[in-house]
């Protein structure tokens, strides 16, 4: 399996694709995924539902894609042009039709003829839920259940590093202190929810990709006032760990940009955790190995897998 190659990240992919594990799509970062990968996936969801069921939190499930003004109304493509999805379609008559197919079978750039549609790929399962939320949040704010595919293009040998994946949030929408302290929370439940599942995960101050000169000074800013944790485990390097699940206080940002308030009309506070569901279950093979039946019996039950 994997023999002659020498990048950890490739012989990783090449021997989860061998496992049947994932199901490769010629694009780099497009896997299916095989039935048993799946069904951990769907374990660790029933898990991490459990863990959040005193929450009381609302139930949103929103599709892989979100409105374009919504989009525009955030700043993703001035500080992520780099990782965005956006939806093209033909909206042409017969002629421009006629040249489509024409630059199709000539090996043409035929995608030229597409005007955009409505609508983005959604780069956090989040970013649906703050337009929803404008007006005024009731007196102890929300706590909001998610899960969505999510688009990143940064395509990449690292099977962890998906183009499109599912994340698993609880957002918190309310006061600085209510914000703040739900990201803090989560963080141990975090590590106690991975560190029951045999994980050697650590909590590490991390910052988002930004792009460019600006995005150097964000980088830092971020990392200054310890707005974002991931959580990290080590998949295919021990010196570069993957994060797996991130904590974020995004402070009054969505607040302002969807005019959310607090009772007290000031601009919500908001916070959330997320689960990469797809990369909490790579680290979960590469640990107890691609075998199920042989996982220790405490994960195995812990995921009600037995």
């Amino acid at each position: 399996m994997c023999v002659g190659v020498d990048d950890p990240y490739e012989r990783y992919r090449d021997e989860l694709v061998a496992a049947g594990l994932l199901i490769p799509s010629g694009v780099a970062g497009v896997f299916g995924l095989g039935g048993a990968f799946e069904g951990v996936v769907e374990a660790l969801e029933r898990l991490i539902t459990r863990e959040g069921a005193d929450l009381g939190a609302e139930v949103h499930r929103y599709p892989p894609i979100f409105n374009r003004a919504h989009y525009t109304a955030m700043d993703h493509v001035r500080n992520f042009p780099d990782l965005l999805g956006s939806v093209h379609s033909f909206t042409g008559k017969d002629a421009e039709h006629k040249e489509l197919v024409r630059k199709l079978d000539a090996g043409e750039d035929w995608t030229s003829a597409l005007t955009p549609a409505e609508v983005m790929l959604i780069p956090a399962a989040c970013y649906p839920l703050y337009p929803t939320a404008t007006g005024t949040l009731p007196a102890k704010g929300r706590v909001v259940d998610l899960r969505s595919f999510v688009f990143r293009h940064e395509p990449s040998p690292d099977p962890a590093r998906m183009q499109i994946f599912r994340q698993r949030e609880y957002v918190r929408l309310g006061s600085a202190d209510e914000a703040l302290a739900h990201r803090d929370e989560w963080i141990e439940r975090g590590l106690a929810i991975h560190r029951s599942l045999g994980l050697a995960v650590e909590a590490v101050v991390a910052n988002d990709p930004f792009f460019g000169r600006g995005g150097r000074l964000a980088k830092a800013t971020q990392r200054e006032q310890a707005l974002k944790f991931e959580l990290v485990v080590p998949i295919c390097s021990a010196e570069k760990p993957t994060a797996i699940t991130s904590c974020n206080y995004h402070r009054d940002y969505f607040g302002h940009a969807f005019d959310i308030r607090t009772p007290d009309g000031a601009p919500a506070h908001t916070a959330c955790v997320g689960f990469g569901l797809e990369r909490c279950t790579l680290a979960l093979f590469k640990t107890h190995g691609f075998d199920l039946e042989r996982w220790p019996h405490e994960v195995r039950q812990r995921l009600g897998l037995e």
